[in-house]
């Protein structure tokens, strides 16, 4: 049996390579997926200032099953505790806060942004001093090489350095070197209790250096009980994160991104290559005839399909395992590249995506050779002979119950988007499987379908396109198995194209209005500086001709409720300057009690946790603080722009740097701009910018996914390409005697060429209305959440190059290979049949 499949495929080369190519990059792009997602759930980074420490010990990153998006710090008491722990030769504390050099009074950056830590930790990067010696009393620091060469300081001199957004003094006793590590920022030292005061009097993270010959296991395993759950215990490739805080939040994007397009990609790729492996044995329906006649079983004849299938599903396998390793590495880049993960978190692909890509591959394989050689091995030898010269029986009632399985289930998430599922960042989770999987169901229909919307386009295409046009319909009636097999891959190409990109149109249009029309403010001060000091804000008050002006933070946290913490985002405002500021209309209490421990909040919100104004709302902030705001404020619902309101003063120092890094003004006239522009000026790092830049830098969140999205979306829509390809190259292919007959007949080239538009116009026209009905069960309901809007928004021009460049691969795969196969003298054709 093995050596009749070597010989089969042999001799079959040219549907075999496509079989072949469909296993290879379907293979490949899920391998992709499988490291992407391995990536995400393990989250691990190697650590960059602290790469000298085997053991670290760090805040809680998480709060239940959430991750934190704020840095979490611990009590500097546990540095004691963990000291005495047994095995620990030396427990360091460490801090990192923004430390902004000035030179001339500007803000002057190394590698990029300049962080403040204690001295103690420069060893563990290691820093050594290059020149001078270390900090040991209050205004005394340390910079490092790179950035003292910028600012021209050398032991002795001063320099300005902003902290907690004020201008001090410090005094240069050394310069540091870097020797190990990748710390990627620029560095400045201060003395320990500097440094821990700064932070506000808690440390980020301890760096533990165990004994000499001490396990760093058991070690690890001792601090840990010392510090119970007080701390998070940090080892191996995980250390990182303590360095990186926030990363942890961007885990469940990636797994869901992966998630939500590798599910999408395994249906696609078994699809695809079950209709490349079927329409194989179509074409050799002959071939297994002429077997059954000459007394092969149906047993050998499945055997010999399935060995040839193994065959080429194994090879496929093994030759995808690097392209899908590197086609993960490719879309991991792009995540980090665009701000969906920090850089510094490792790319994992192990064997498990490896095996998950090579499972699914053999799957797919093996149930499409089960589903397309059922037939060929059962049917008896002479009504074989027959059928492989009449037309194909396509339908069965395991086709039809598994069409109406995949129908279902895409009407049923569709159903779940508009119904169901609330706008927030799992609403795509939902909408974009729901036209993949309706585009299937289409596609096992599809000879039914076409063949009916063929008989419906019989009258136009006669009257328009004369002898080629009726040659064209003649081809569709007799064979309509085979024009649905080049139209279910354009379905779904034209189907998972129209639905991805006008969902995003759709979602980039609804964050960019609704947001501009909830900032009334008509400029922002952005702080580059670490964030404004308390009183900024009240100066800016102070200048002629503002009339508002509001502290502005952001950040994310959770609300306590019976059932588990629910994400919500947070802002920070100032009492004095909001109503004027962003666009809250107070429907109960009012918004200048936001002082101290208080919040307000929408009505929608306010039912959802079942408060009113008076009622304590019980939270978590960002950096895992359990707070108790009393609501002052209940303002009419946004669903777009939902948030819960907070004093900036409460907010703040919950999260990273513990400031204020916007400030909200509201005053027109030129001649405010100037004041406020004067204002900027002496304060170090300060741009003014109006309004409209909060909307740009909300966007650019919004668009965070953009790049990815399109990045994975144009893999499946080219693997779905390609198998338009392959499909209609092969069809063609396989016509060749078919195109010899009608020569030798009296047909000219022409001719031919003509009946072959003809039939790509058809196919070109059944593909796109089935598949802008399959998009339209992702678009319709995503629309109807985000913009109540049965329409997507986004320009016509989308849809009409998606569906131009279907046409241009249905052209490009039947024409040209027609044409060349047309240059042989039509009697070697029909020979060489």
């Amino acid at each position: 049996m093995w050596r009749l499949a070597l010989r089969t495929l042999k001799f079959r080369r040219t549907s075999f390579v496509a079989t072949f190519l469909a296993m290879f990059l379907g293979a490949a792009i899920v391998i992709g997926c499988g490291g992407l997602m391995e990536t995400g759930v393990r989250m691990a980074a190697d650590p960059q200032r602290l790469d000298r420490a085997p053991i670290i010990v760090t805040g809680e990153q998480t709060y239940e099953s959430s991750a934190l998006t704020e840095r979490h710090r611990i009590d500097a008491g546990l540095v004691g505790k963990v000291a005495s722990v047994e095995g620990v030769r030396t427990a360091v504390g460490d801090v990192s806060v923004p430390a902004t050099v000035l030179k001339d009074g500007k803000p002057v950056t190394g590698k990029s942004a300049s962080y403040g830590h204690g001295w103690a930790a420069a060893r563990l990067t290691p820093y050594t001093l290059a020149a001078g010696s270390s900090p040991v009393t209050g205004g005394e620091a340390v910079l490092d090489k790179e950035l003292a060469e910028r600012v021209g300081a050398r032991p002795g001199s001063s320099v300005d350095i902003v902290v907690q957004g004020a201008t001090r003094r410090f005094q240069v006793t050394g310069i540091a070197e870097q020797h190990g590590g990748h710390n990627p920022d620029a560095a400045v030292f201060f003395t320990d209790d500097e440094a821990r005061a700064l932070a506000g009097g808690r440390i980020d993270s301890i760096a533990v250096l165990p004994e000499p010959g001490a396990g760093t296991g058991a070690v690890a395993d001792a601090v840990r009980a010392a510090v119970g759950d007080r701390a998070e215990v940090l080892t191996g490739e995980r250390r990182g994160l303590a360095e990186l805080p926030g990363t942890l939040s961007s885990r469940r994007t990636v797994v869901i991104l992966s998630a939500v397009f590798g599910s999408s990609v395994v249906l696609i790729v078994m699809f695809g290559v079950a209709s490349t492996l079927g329409l194989s044995l179509q074409q050799r329906a002959r071939e297994m005839a002429l077997l059954r006649a000459v007394g092969s079983t149906p047993k050998q004849l499945r055997r010999m399909i399935l060995t040839e299938t193994a065959m080429l599903s194994v090879g496929s396998v093994l030759l995808a395992l690097l392209p899908g390793w590197a086609i993960g590495r490719l879309l991991f880049a792009v995540l980090s590249g665009s701000g969906v993960v920090s850089s510094e978190i490792v790319y994992h692909a192990g064997w498990i995506p490896m095996a998950v890509g090579a499972l699914v591959t053999v799957l797919a394989a093996a149930g499409a050779t089960r589903f397309a050689g059922r037939k060929a091995a059962r049917t008896e030898p002479v009504a074989a002979l027959a059928e492989s010269t009449a037309g194909t029986r396509w339908f069965s009632v395991p086709r039809l119950l598994l069409a109406l399985f995949f129908l279902a289930n895409g009407i049923g998430l569709a159903v779940a988007t508009a119904t169901v599922m609330e706008d927030g960042p799992t609403l795509a989770s939902t909408a974009g499987p729901a036209s993949v999987l309706f585009c299937i169901g289409l596609a096992l229909l599809a000879p039914g379908i076409t063949k009916a919307l063929v008989a419906l386009l019989r009258l136009p295409v006669r009257a328009l396109s004369g002898l080629s046009g009726q040659l064209a319909l003649r081809n569709a009636a007799t064979a309509n198995v085979r024009m649905a097999g080049a139209v279910a891959p354009i379905v779904l190409l034209i189907g998972i194209a129209t639905g991805t990109l006008y969902m995003q149109s759709t979602e980039d249009h609804v964050s960019r209005s609704s947001y501009d029309r909830n900032i009334l403010a008509d400029y922002v001060l952005d702080s580059t500086t670490g964030g404004f000091a308390p009183g900024v804000v009240d100066k800016v008050r102070a200048t002629p001709g503002v009339s508002a002006a509001s502290e502005f933070v952001t950040s994310r946290g959770f609300v306590d409720r019976p059932d588990g913490p629910a994400d919500v985002d947070l802002r920070g405002v100032s009492a004095d300057g909001v109503r004027q500021s962003l666009d809250l209309p107070v429907v109960a209490g009012s918004l200048t009690g936001l002082r101290g421990d208080t919040v307000a909040l929408s009505e929608k919100k306010a039912r959802e946790y079942g408060v009113k104004v008076g009622d304590r709302l019980p939270l978590h902030l960002g950096d895992g603080t359990a707070v108790r705001p009393a609501v002052v404020a209940l303002y009419a619902d946004n669903p777009k722009q939902q948030y819960l309101t907070l004093p900036a003063a409460s907010l703040a120092p919950h999260t990273g740097d513990g400031l204020p890094h916007q400030i909200l003004v509201r005053g027109g006239g030129a001649q405010v701009h100037d004041r406020l522009a004067a204002l900027a000026a002496q304060m170090p790092g300060t741009e003014l910018d109006d309004s409209s830049s909060l909307a740009g830098r909300n966007n650019q969140i919004q668009q965070i996914l953009v790049s990815a999205n399109y990045t994975i979306v144009a893999m499946i829509v080219g693997y779905a390409a390609i198998t338009v390809v392959n499909t209609l190259v092969s069809v063609t292919r396989k016509r060749r005697a078919e195109f010899g007959l009608q020569r030798l007949t009296g047909a000219t080239r022409g001719q031919v060429l003509g009946m072959l538009t003809v039939e790509g116009v058809l196919i070109g026209v059944v593909a796109t209305v089935l598949g802008t009905i399959a998009s339209a069960t992702t678009i319709v309901p995503y629309s109807l959440v985000k913009s109540d809007s049965y329409l997507p928004s986004g320009s016509i021009g989308i849809y009409l190059a998606i569906v131009g460049g279907s046409l241009v691969l249905v052209f490009g795969a039947t024409l040209l290979p027609s044409w060349r196969g047309m240059r042989t003298p039509a009697v070697d054709t029909v020979k060489a049949a």
